[in-house]
Parts: C-alpha cells; sequence; structure tokens
C-alpha cells in the first residue's frame, strides 16, 4: 500500500487544492449577522461538512465510486487538517448509520474512555474540591482514550467499497504539500494566544518563529500528520493503537509539565469501539434516531420533541415569543432530566425507554402554558427497569466539535458527530494531530449531598455527551440527516432545526440559518445580532432572564426527497453542502 501511495501522491500534488466555493461565505466568530445562503440540491449523493476541502475530499471519493463510509473516512482525515481545533484522530466520535442494503438504522459508539488508572477523584484538589474548569482542561489530565481512528477503521470493514489506503490520498497531499490556513483556523488561533503556546508542539505548528499566530490563506504543512496518515493506510488503526505512535501518546500525556495525566499502552490497546441499538423518539409523522448513552442528545432532543408534540407549533410563527417559550421551557424540563439520569449506561442504570415514552412525555408536558412561563422545571420520575437514585450533574462541555452528513447514490447515509471537546483539545499534540481534553465532559463531583451522581469519573467509562448526530424516519425510510457542533448546546441547535424544517415548512438551509434559540439550566440564550434580539423584551415579560450572546453552531444537513437530496451548512461557520 505505501509504494501505491508514493506513485499516486505525487501525481495528486499537481491538482489544486479545492477552494472555498463562492457561495459559502465565512461568517467569523465575532459577526453580528448571518450571511445568505440557499440550499444546494443533488439528484445522486450528497456531503456536508464543516469545511469545503473536507467536503470536496468526500464528494472526490463518491464520484470514484466510493459509498457514504468511503466518503466518511476521507472527509474526517482532512478536518483533521483543515479543523484541528474540532477534531481529529484524537478525539472521538458517534455515528448513526443507515444500511440502505440491510434496511437497517446502527449507531457506532467511538467515544473516548477513562484510563484504567482514573480515579472518581482525579479533577478534584487535594481537599476534595472540584479544580477549576481551565485547571484540570490544558495537559494531560484531561486525556481520554481516543476513538475515531478505531471508529474509521471498523466501519469501513464493515460497509467500505474502496480500498482503505484510497481515503488516504487526499488527505496526505494536502498534508504534505500544504492547504491555505482557513479563515476560522487562523482567528480561533489568535484568540488563542498564548495558551497555545504552553506545550511545544502547537506553538510550533501554530505559530511561526517569530510567536506570530498563522494567518490567514498562508500555505500549511502538516509533513508529521502525512507520516501519519502513510502508517494508518497501511497497517490500519493498530498503527495508531499500538507501537511508535502509541508510545508517543502516552509520553505525551504522562509528561505534560504542570497536570500530567494517567493514559496508558493498555489503555490503547484495549480500546473498543462499540455498535449500540439507535435510540428513536416518535414526533409527528416521524421518528427522530440517533445516539443513545454515553450521549444525551438523543435522548434530549426526542424529550424536548415529545413534550412540544401537544402543541400546535405549525400555527405558531417562528419569531413568536410565545412558540419560543413552549420550546425553551421543554428544553429546561429536558435538561432536568438529563441532568439527573444521563451517563455512560455501561456502568449505570438509565430509564432510556421510560425517558422517550410517550405517556410519561405526554404527562410531562402539562406543565407547559403557552404564554406563561415555567417557573420550576424538575427532573421527572420515567418508568425504569431496575430501580436507581441519582443525584443532578453540573458538568461543562464546551463547544468545539464538527458534524458530517452524506448521503451515497445507493440510499446510504451517514451522521457523524465528531470531537476533541474543547477548541484545540488538551493543547497537547503528537504526530501531527491534537489530543483531546474529553475526561471534562464527567462530573468533578463524585456525590450531591451523599447521593451519588452518574457521569463521575470511573476507569474504562465513557463520559457523557451532548453531540446529536440524528437520523430522521419516515414510514420506515431515512428523510433527514443533521448534527451540529456546540457542547451541550448542540441538543438546543438540533432541536431548532428539526422543528423549523418539520413543524414551520422551511427548507433545510432556511432551518439551519434561523436564528438560535435555547434554554438549558439556566437563562433563556438568544442569538446576538439577529432577529431573535427582538424576542428580549416579550420573553422578559414573561418573567425570563434572557441572555444574547453568540452562538456559533455548525449545523449540517441533508434531506431525501422524491426528487433529490437538498442540503445546507451553516453561515457561521466555513461548511458547505456538495452534491451531484
Amino acid at each position: 500500500m505505501l509504494r501505491l501511495l508514493a506513485l499516486l501522491i505525487p501525481l495528486m500534488a499537481a491538482a489544486p487544492v479545492m477552494a472555498q466555493q463562492a457561495s459559502d461565505v465565512v461568517v467569523p466568530e465575532g459577526a453580528s449577522g448571518l450571511a445568505e445562503k440557499k440550499a444546494v440540491t443533488a439528484k445522486k449523493w450528497m456531503v456536508t461538512a464543516a469545511n469545503p476541502t473536507a467536503a470536496e475530499a468526500g464528494a472526490e471519493i463518491l464520484r470514484a465510486g466510493g459509498n457514504a463510509i468511503d466518503a466518511l473516512v476521507a472527509v474526517q482525515l482532512v478536518l483533521g487538517l483543515v479543523e484541528p481545533q474540532s477534531s481529529g484522530l484524537g478525539g472521538g466520535a458517534f455515528l448513526v448509520y443507515w444500511d440502505a442494503n440491510e434496511k437497517r438504522l446502527t449507531t457506532f459508539d467511538g467515544r473516548e474512555t477513562a484510563p484504567a488508572e482514573a480515579t472518581p477523584t482525579l479533577f478534584q484538589d487535594e481537599k476534595g474540591e472540584p479544580l477549576k474548569f481551565a485547571d484540570a482542561v490544558v495537559g494531560g489530565r484531561s486525556v481520554g482514550t481516543p476513538g475515531t481512528p478505531r471508529l474509521l477503521e471498523t466501519v469501513h470493514r464493515r460497509y467500505g467499497r474502496l480500498a482503505w489506503g484510497r481515503m488516504f490520498l487526499r488527505p496526505i497531499q494536502l498534508a504534505e504539500g500544504g492547504f491555505p490556513v482557513p479563515q476560522r483556523l487562523a482567528a480561533l488561533v489568535a484568540a488563542e494566544g498564548d495558551k497555545l503556546k504552553r506545550y511545544d508542539g502547537p506553538a510550533e505548528y501554530f505559530f511561526d518563529a517569530s510567536g506570530a499566530p498563522l494567518a490567514a490563506g498562508a500555505l500549511l504543512k502538516n509533513p508529521e500528520y502525512g507520516q501519519t496518515l502513510r502508517l494508518l493506510a497501511e497497517e490500519g488503526a493498530d498503527a495508531f493503537y499500538e507501537g511508535p505512535i502509541a508510545a508517543d501518546i502516552v509520553a505525551t500525556v504522562r509528561g505534560a509539565e504542570g497536570n500530567p495525566g494517567v493514559l496508558s499502552l493498555d489503555d490503547l490497546r484495549n480500546y473498543r469501539v462499540k455498535e449500540r441499538e439507535a435510540v428513536c423518539a416518535p414526533y409527528r409523522t416521524y421518528d427522530v434516531c440517533g445516539m443513545g448513552p454515553p450521549s444525551s442528545g438523543a435522548l434530549t432532543v426526542g424529550q424536548i420533541l415529545g413534550l412540544l408534540e401537544p402543541f400546535d407549533l405549525t400555527a405558531m410563527d417562528s419569531n413568536s415569543a410565545e412558540a419560543w417559550q413552549l420550546i425553551g421551557d421543554a428544553s429546561r424540563l429536558a435538561f432536568a432530566d438529563r441532568d439527573r439520569y444521563m451517563a455512560d449506561s455501561d456502568f449505570v442504570p438509565m430509564p432510556v425507554k421510560g425517558l422517550v415514552e410517550r405517556d410519561y412525555l405526554r404527562d410531562r408536558s402539562g406543565a407547559l402554558k403557552p404564554g406563561q412561563r415555567l417557573t420550576d422545571a424538575k427532573p421527572g420520575n420515567p418508568k425504569w427497569t431496575h430501580a436507581s437514585l441519582w443525584a443532578d450533574d453540573e458538568a461543562l462541555e464546551l463547544p468545539s466539535t464538527s458534524h458530517i452528513s452524506i448521503v451515497d447514490g445507493e440510499g446510504n447515509v451517514v451522521a457523524m458527530t465528531t470531537t476533541i471537546e474543547a477548541g484545540f483539545g488538551s493543547r497537547l499534540m503528537v504526530h501531527g494531530f491534537l489530543l483531546n481534553n474529553e475526561l471534562t465532559d464527567f462530573s468533578f463531583k463524585t456525590h450531591a449531598n451523599g447521593v451519588p451522581i452518574a457521569n463521575r469519573v470511573e476507569p474504562g467509562k465513557r463520559p457523557r455527551s451532548s453531540m446529536s448526530p440524528t437520523i430522521v424516519m419516515r414510514e420506515g425510510a431515512p428523510y433527514m440527516s443533521v448534527g451540529s457542533p456546540g457542547g451541550s448546546q448542540i441538543i438546543g441547535y438540533v432541536a431548532k432545526t428539526l422543528i423549523a424544517h418539520l413543524d414551520w415548512g422551511m427548507d433545510i438551509q432556511a432551518a439551519i440559518s434561523l436564528p438560535n434559540i435555547l434554554s438549558r439550566t439556566g437563562p433563556m440564550e438568544i442569538e446576538w445580532g439577529t432577529q431573535a434580539e427582538a424576542l428580549k423584551a416579550p420573553l422578559e415579560a414573561m418573567g425570563y432572564e434572557v441572555r444574547a450572546a453568540e452562538m456559533t453552531s455548525g449545523l449540517q444537513g441533508i434531506v431525501i426527497t422524491p426528487e433529490g437530496l437538498v442540503g445546507g451548512a451553516d453561515p457561521r461557520r466555513e461548511g458547505l453542502a456538495v452534491g451531484e
């Protein structure tokens, strides 16, 4: 395989790097409005991703006769190069997949795991008090066992069509030949500043010899990443989980000055991807399906929609304060259940079916009153298959992630959300990629008032996530693929998009572009600089604390219609939908 790569890559080097299409208007963080984008249509296949170069890499694979899983591998490998702050080989992902041949929906859990040496007090000081979040994130302490390389290999072996090494050609060419620094990456490096210089790897890669950050448009090469990809192309994921790469990951984590971690070679060697049953929640005439525990995404999105089902949202305007009051209060109820019950169900019992049972949600929805703020959003009492009592969790989850949606010509459908957690993860870099800080998605506390917290740290456990890769089903067939980055705001972003399309009839691009409005456990959050700010006064009049803030979602979505495919990408980032 390496000989094949050696022959083909020089030929590909002459090919121009795919430029950002004119229709893809970048709105950098801090912009006060949203660029107008139109939905993209296609007859055969479609790829949506957070960066145009990554989307084109997937499109190239589909044009070459590959399928959705082949394209997924190429897209993720390029995202790890052009959007390293959000996802990559050093992180993890959740994949929801519709197999058109078997007519079967399934999910794959590539979430990171806590090292075997991790203890429940990993994020506590010598007095037993939780560490400050910033002190926990940067360094080796926060690094979990990465899952992305093994996930890509697992699903490709099962479903892929092209040879494994074929998907590595474009990523290697870009890594070794160079690519223009995306505007978003340059802006985030500059904003991160000295925090990204704490360790040598990121300091040397993201800054020049004078200490200046990367400039947008400058040619950037990552030969170390290219060499890592060459090894993976030849040897498969074993080249990541054993051998020199694994040894260097462990040495980097355990040797991180000031904040070492406990990851070991055994943790890497023993990592396994888990196939899990999809969690589906009924909504109107659809089934909204996604990733179950350790993700809280499908359950919480499903709860929000289920709580809203008794209300005629179609009769309400998308600019109506009453509509957003109902959506916000439904979200608050769902988040109350999320914070109490949801964690890695391999370690703690969870009432998964009870949480999205229609009767349970209809009963809970009785607390929602149009035009009247819900004063107290408390957890409910879903039906259990076996009883347990948990305390509420307050774990943070930061908004730096990416999402990929793909539909191929045979009708296979992918929705994958992929992450290294915070922007630039742990700020540790090895062999050309950043390492995650996913362990900070665990609760820093083990108990509250003597009651254990479900999402506490335990060896081998997977931290709770809000990633919500979603495939909407209608009459037993896939209708829509959608997802977003954004930390715990992901849930609200995805729910907003589903409501905008399914209830308000917006096309997928308009639904994605609709201003973000959501509520979790605190104030009602509205996207500043958009028409949503007009709702501030009427929502405050209902008794809400309203906070206008930047809400940089990165939604990607594809709708499958009898006439073909319709796709959209978030104007808040550099995303692109491309199809034929």
